[in-house]
């Protein structure tokens, strides 16, 4: 009994022995089967498809892209010339309301500024007529320096002949002293006379003097008469509006502040290397074209300009430089002070260079550039502009093709099937991306290369696909594309991949 189960057990693991070494067997020959079919399915080199352009020169006009605020340099402060009440008021005398140049804005009571002006005016007559006196007195006095300047002659003629008798012993000696005392009074008096006369004079001049001043102060008193009744100086819009009919204001009050809607301006600021690209070999800044964008929702509002002046200074904490920029507005534009714009300046004009997108090179700007045979070769080129999804290079290789979209499997020394005039995101996903589109041989032959299977060749892809733990949604996708009489290229390309991969 003890015999038969041992030699039960024996039997037992010898048939576990040879069952091992039969499976071993067939999974040898499955793989050596499975990397023949590889072997002989593997291409000798890949090829990858890529979208290709040619680099031909340009020229072309950068676009400084800033952003700014919109101010008015034109805006006036409506202050209080007098003080008073105000008796008269606009009915658009409010914020945002629209005013001509001329209009009556407010008006304060002219009582007391009238009675200012009445006692320049009864002062300007004084001082006229005090003028008048002067000048009327001038005249007599003249008069009576004349007559006695003729006196002052008599009085010496009669002097000389008593002289003349006395010599002669007609006349004596006390009668001599006495016309010669005559003679002295009627001199002080001549004195007396010519100092009246210039008296007078200066009296005229000071009179002129006081009538000036009388004329000045009736100006005076006319100006502020006349400012009591504020005019717009412009045409505007009123802002920051602080009155109410029957209050009472002090002089150099504010009231309001007056804007001119023609006179805007953006003030923005920029980099210290895009401003270097906007001043000549002088330092001079020149006088680009500009354009200020507003955002209203789906409506954009573009104002055309021209860049005007920079700062005086560079703020602290600030880099760059400020700039501002003249706009071309009317008065009915929809721009206000303190918008928000986006503003566009015209550089000066690039010649000779290459404009690519940017998905074709790197940031140290290398492109791949497609040489004889369809080879790729590197190429780096001189960025001088980003210009949104562009980049302006220099030092391009012009008439070459070069690749316009950088994929990571691309590289130097990689042969391609280069096709010209596509979008650059048309290429199919290539090897280490998804799994492609099935549906890509049937909507995208324009695009995408088919080829025919053979039927051993076909067989096996299928085999492998089906055994693969792809989820079942995708599977059923691409074993319907490996059904169809051609298949995508890059499709099996992948699926071979794999198969290489785990043979």
């Amino acid at each position: 009994m003890r015999f038969l189960l041992r030699g039960l057990i024996g039997l037992g693991l010898f048939a576990v022995m040879v069952a091992a070494i039969g499976y071993g067997a067939w999974e040898l020959r499955t793989a050596l089967e499975t990397r023949d079919v590889a072997g002989r399915m593997r291409p000798d080199e890949r090829v990858y498809a890529a979208n290709v352009a040619r680099l031909d020169p340009v020229s072309v006009q950068p676009t400084i892209v800033a952003y700014g605020q919109v101010r008015s340099w034109r805006t006036l402060q409506i202050r209080a010339t007098s003080q008073g009440p105000l008796v008269a008021m606009a009915d658009k005398f409010r914020d945002g309301a629209a005013v001509k140049a001329g209009d009556l804005l407010v008006r304060i009571d002219p009582s007391d500024a009238q009675a200012k002006l009445f006692d320049a005016q009864a002062a300007l007559a004084d001082a006229q007529a005090e003028k008048a006196e002067a000048e009327e007195a001038i005249g007599s006095a003249e008069q009576e320096l004349e007559a006695t300047r003729q006196q002052v002659d008599l009085r010496t003629q009669a002097f000389n002949r008593q002289k003349q008798l006395m010599e002669k012993g007609y006349s004596t000696m006390a009668q001599v002293e006495q016309e010669q005392l005559s003679l002295a009074s009627i001199q002080q008096t001549l004195s007396n006379r010519q100092q009246a006369v210039i008296t007078a004079r200066k009296r005229i001049e000071r009179m002129e003097f006081a009538v000036r001043r009388a004329e000045i102060a009736l100006a005076e008193a006319e100006r502020v008469l006349a400012e009591t009744t504020l005019l717009a100086p412009f045409d505007g819009l009123l802002d920051n509006v602080d009155a109410t009919l029957g209050r009472r204001v002090s002089p150099n009050e504010a009231l309001a502040e007056l804007i001119d809607p023609s006179a805007l301006e953006v003030r923005f600021t920029v980099s210290t290397a895009q401003f270097s690209r906007l001043i000549d070999a002088d330092g001079r800044l020149l006088s680009a074209a500009v354009s200020a964008t507003l955002q209203l929702g789906e409506r954009v509002v573009k104002v055309p300009g021209r860049l005007d002046r920079a700062a005086a200074v560079v703020g602290e904490g600030e880099a760059g430089r400020t700039l501002f920029a003249s706009l071309e507005t009317s008065g009915d534009t929809v721009l206000r002070p303190g918008d928000f714009v986006t503003v566009s300046i015209a550089e000066p004009r690039l010649d000779n260079v290459a404009r690519i997108p940017a998905a074709a090179a790197t940031e140290d700007g290398r492109i791949l550039v497609v040489e004889e045979g369809d080879r790729l070769s590197e190429v780096t080129l001189r960025i001088l502009r980003r210009q949104g999804d562009d980049l302006i290079v220099a030092g391009a290789p012009f008439g070459m093709d070069y690749v316009t979209q950088r994929q990571p499997q691309l590289g130097a020394g990689l042969k391609v099937r280069p096709r010209r005039n596509e979008p650059a995101d048309a290429a199919p996903a290539l090897a280490g991306g998804r799994a492609p589109d099935p549906r890509a041989g049937q909507e995208g032959q324009e695009t995408v290369e088919l080829v025919s299977l053979d039927p051993e060749r076909r067989a096996a892809l299928i085999a492998r696909l089906t055994e693969s733990r792809m989820p079942e949604d995708r599977k059923v996708r691409l074993l319907e594309a490996l059904n169809q009489p051609e298949v995508s290229r890059s499709l099996v390309e992948r699926l071979e991949a794999g198969i290489g991969r785990r043979g």
